[in-house]
């Protein structure tokens, strides 16, 4: 794995769990639809999907990860959403949300982490 997919894995482990303590079931990571291409986390919300997708950066000259998601990309979501619900076959009660959750790893410190919910 080079360093931008280990970058990637560590940003999904870290979202991953702040998913899981704020009370969400992970269900699914790294999920494929085909060459729709992949949700980076499926959670449940009680009775929501949560489609999450994951940005991480270093500090530094990179845009900040949350303006990675442009229209173009949300409208890939919402159809690896579809993709998902179809898939499942029963579309869940409290319908589905698409978040997004930026990382940026300083240099020293504790990563920062921004969890923007409903974003697509």
């Amino acid at each position: 794995m080079n360093a931008t997919g280990a970058l990637g894995r560590y940003g999904e482990e870290l979202a991953a769990r702040l998913l899981a303590d704020a009370g969400m079931t992970v269900l699914a990571r790294n999920w494929r639809c085909g060459r729709a291409g992949e949700i980076d986390i499926v959670a449940r919300d009680g009775d929501t999907v949560v489609v999450c997708e994951v940005k991480t950066r270093r500090a530094g000259g990179f845009e900040h990860p949350m303006a990675a998601v442009t229209p173009a990309k949300a409208g890939r979501l919402r159809h690896l959403a579809a993709c998902w619900l179809e898939r499942q076959g029963v579309p869940p009660a409290g319908g589905v949300r698409i978040d997004l959750i930026g990382i940026v790893l300083p240099p020293r410190g504790a990563p920062r982490i921004e969890h923007a919910r409903g974003v697509a």
